[in-house]
């Protein structure tokens, strides 16, 4: 362990570099009742404990979040595994810090002690999650640290670590549009569960990236000579490179054929204003010939999780192909910190609210009812596969005729869409018209179809086929529901079919 793995100094370091006006006291006095607390502990690898809840806190500040919360990061392990109570740190630092640690707290350790173990670890943290969205943020930095030194625990251990992470802490990320950390959560967490296909996509990943970097950075150059005649402003032109997960998930839709991926090296081009992001893709598309069919503009129908950004994948110089990002700088904070940076400032910049209050969470709070909906643990794990689906799944959207947005799960249908309007459509819903096509009603949506549901009012529910197609639980659970309905009404109209046997037979002699 080297001398500074302990040291504070880099933290408040960063925290000064986002936020000068920043309490640091506070997180120094923070720093200094978790090193008194944790003093004598160690990890499982044999370092200091403290080295945890400060990387967690450093992770924290990567996302730029207000410094009570990072030092509620630095905390977060205090009254759990010290003599330090909760009241303590209420008396030490207020009421909003000891409420974030005592949400962390109830989240409890993960011990995986049986399937009911975890179906409660994940109850805990659903309702925590919809109860302040800080605590979910501090669970992701201390995550991350655990899967950064996932390697001094048993194997098996170390599986169901990653798998919990990459199935439902990286989705959630997602939703919640926290880019870097879903990014993190995923890579680190692919190297445990797939080992073998992680080392495949690494090695292929770099030696196409070693070529394709210099053919972007000559592209890279042409267009920034571009931009500069035509008086476009830029703030910078960068290389992204494709994570290794998402490139392995594009790959296995792809047969593995990584000349397939056309976005493993992307130009991301950051402008100060959104005219200037249309000004851009013009110059691109004026040199350039696009592809057709990806040119995707998510600053006019931004996703679902609020992402936004102009992308465009054209035919370069040789053939090649390049996908270009175009945003601006706000736009770019809100892509790679989503939610984390929604947070803003008071005037002695010593407390931070969301912006607003109609940071849209709906889905979260959908999460926490299922807890109270399932009785069981297996209806429980039931309605959880069916929100994978609902929830953690990428997201869609879908046009009515008169220009509303719909949000689905990628995959949907447009029974799904229906249902998705109203009920009465869905159950009603005979064919569907997809940007004037008539379509059949199991096909697949995309991102911006126009979507218009034919229905026949004299359709007494829907057909119970569907359920074999449909993606959203709202449209599984309303033809369920109809299908149980007009069940019960048969058995109450009809009667004993025993009943009906005996009547129509004749009597034996006897």
């Amino acid at each position: 362990m080297t001398k500074g793995a302990t040291d504070i100094a880099p933290l408040l370091d960063k925290i000064r570099s986002y936020d000068p006006k920043a309490d640091l006291d506070m997180v120094r006095r923070a720093f200094e009742m978790a090193t008194r607390a944790h003093a004598g502990q160690a990890r499982a690898d044999g370092t200091p404990y403290l080295i945890h809840p400060l990387r967690a806190a450093e992770i924290l500040a990567d996302m730029k979040v207000p410094a009570h919360i990072v030092a509620a990061g630095l905390l977060h392990d205090v009254p759990e595994d010290t003599t330090v109570t909760n009241e303590d740190i209420r008396r030490e630092f207020g009421d909003d810090i000891a409420v974030m640690i005592a949400g962390v707290t109830k989240l409890g350790k993960l011990k995986y002690r049986g399937i009911e173990r975890y179906i409660e670890n994940l109850r805990k943290m659903f309702v925590a999650m919809a109860a302040d969205v800080r605590v979910i943020l501090i669970k992701f930095a201390d995550r991350i640290h655990n899967l950064e030194t996932l390697d001094s625990l048993p194997t098996d251990k170390r599986l169901r670590v990653a798998l919990e992470s990459l199935e439902i802490y990286a989705p959630i990320a997602n939703r919640l549009g926290l880019h870097d950390l879903r990014t993190r959560l995923e890579d680190l967490s692919f190297r445990h569960v797939m080992p073998q296909e992680y080392e495949w996509v690494r090695g292929l990943a770099e030696r196409a990236i070693a070529g394709k970097s210099r053919y972007v950075e000559r592209v890279r150059k042409e267009l920034e000579r571009d931009l500069k005649a035509a008086r476009i402003p830029v703030v910078s032109i960068a290389g992204r490179v494709k994570h290794l997960y998402s490139l392995y998930q594009k790959l296995i839709k792809h047969e593995r054929d990584i000349v397939q991926i056309h976005d493993l090296v992307a130009l991301r081009i950051l402008v100060p204003e959104v005219a200037d992001c249309y000004a851009t893709l013009g110059i691109i598309h004026q040199r350039w010939k696009p592809l057709r069919g990806r040119i995707k503009d998510y600053i006019a129908m931004p996703k679902p999780n609020g992402y936004r950004s102009l992308h465009t994948t054209v035919f370069c110089e040789d053939g090649e192909v390049v996908e270009f990002q175009i945003r601006t700088v706000a736009m770019h904070e809100e892509a790679e910190r989503g939610i984390a940076a929604h947070w803003q400032y008071d005037e002695a910049g010593k407390h931070a609210v969301p912006a607003g209050e109609d940071v849209e969470l709906a889905w979260v709070k959908e999460l926490a009812d299922v807890q109270t909906q399932a009785a069981t643990g297996a209806s429980f794990l039931d309605r959880l596969e069916t929100l994978k689906i609902d929830v953690f799944q990428n997201r869609i959207f879908v046009f009515t005729p008169s220009g509303d947005v719909i949000d689905l799960p990628e995959g949907a249908t447009p029974v799904d869409f229906a249902y998705a309007i109203h009920s009465e459509i869905g159950n009603r819903a005979v064919a569907a018209r997809v940007n004037d096509d008539i379509t059949a009603l199991d096909a697949p949506l995309s991102s911006g179809d126009c979507c218009e549901i034919v229905t026949d009012k004299n359709r007494r529910g829907p057909n119970p086929d569907w359920l074999d197609f449909v993606k959203t639980s709202h449209a599984r659970d309303h033809i369920r529901s109809h299908a149980r309905s007009r069940l019960t009404r048969w058995t109450k109209s009809t009667p004993d079919a025993a009943a009906q046997k005996t009547a129509g037979r004749p009597r034996r002699k006897k």
